[in-house]
């Protein structure tokens, strides 16, 4: 737009002797005219028609997805004759303004219709610090004391799993014998508590979750899946380290429910993993015990999650 902006003005100087400003009050029939002093006018037409067709489309795509993600509440998806209900009724709606008065009666309406949504928008700043405020806290939630998960024991065992890396073999036994064995013990006690568990596993052992489905509130998900990094060159030519080393190794990686970084849990012994669930648990109930959280524990987000 600069380059056409200034060579309109060049043209309205030096060649046109002013005839373009004169049709400042007519942009659509200044542009063609102003085309005229290009070279290729017939092509450099056909692109302004282009451009002019992709501005209205995308314009018109983006707003019908934000009232499509407001229709759904943000569902990631949405009904497919929902979005063409929203372009056509869209399509319709322009139609009627254009027809009624022209292009001014559709700049009227939007004119008309920015007040009040201006208000809205002061609202949604208000809605959005609220927000960011408690998204913080909820993410920043500290875990009970009570619940750390190693004590101590089998500190020899722990210190061989720190100078040894697993390959991707030990990583899939670890989350398929552990994991698994932590995770069934827990479900079988929650059942016995009264609350409904479900084991979801992987058939090539990459990952296992344990999950606790809800109705009105989010899912509690903690699951472990199969992650790989790859070492350092530094480390892998420190000769004060085991000798067996390799360039990628594989590790146990904890994730869940809510999209919250996991961690390595490799060293965790069966118990400890159990700990490490209860302790992600009792703070998944402490925070859905708090009226204040109900957009982070609403059940759409079951939804948003998968």
């Amino acid at each position: 737009m600069t380059v056409f902006g200034n060579s309109a003005i060049f043209f309205d100087m030096t060649v046109a002797k002013g005839y373009l400003s004169q049709m400042a009050g007519d942009p659509d029939g200044l542009m063609f005219r102003f085309l005229n002093y290009l070279p290729f006018t017939e092509v450099f037409s056909y692109v302004v028609i282009a451009i002019i067709v992709i501005f209205f489309v995308t314009s018109a795509d983006s707003g019908i997805f934000v009232m499509n993600s407001i229709a759904t509440k943000n569902a990631k998806v949405s009904p497919k004759w929902q979005t063409i209900g929203w372009g056509a009724l869209l399509a319709v709606l322009a139609l009627m303004l254009l027809n009624a008065g022209g292009l001014a009666a559709l700049q009227s309406m939007t004119l008309i219709t920015a007040l009040p949504f201006s208000i809205i928008m002061l609202l949604f700043l208000v809605s959005l610090s609220k927000a960011l405020i408690i998204d913080k806290e909820y993410y920043d939630k500290e875990f009970s004391r009570t619940t750390v998960p190693w004590s101590g024991d089998h500190w020899k065992q722990r210190l061989h799993q720190m100078l040894s890396f697993n390959d991707e073999k030990n990583t899939e036994n670890f989350i398929s014998t552990t994991v698994q064995n932590a995770f069934a013990e827990l479900v079988a006690e929650f059942e016995i508590n009264g609350i409904s568990a479900k084991l979801n596993t992987n058939q090539l052992s990459e990952k296992i979750e344990i999950e606790i489905r809800y109705d009105v509130i989010n899912n509690f998900i903690y699951g472990v899946k199969k992650e790989s990094k790859i070492l350092s060159e530094d480390l892998l030519e420190e000769h004060n380290w085991p000798a067996e080393k390799t360039k990628e190794i594989y590790y146990p990686k904890a994730y869940f429910g809510d999209s919250r970084e996991g961690y390595d849990v490799r060293l965790f012994t069966k118990n400890e993993l159990i700990s490490d669930v209860l302790k992600h648990y009792e703070r998944f109930i402490n925070i859905i015990s708090e009226d204040r959280n109900a957009m982070f524990v609403s059940s759409e987000s079951n939804h948003r999650f998968k």
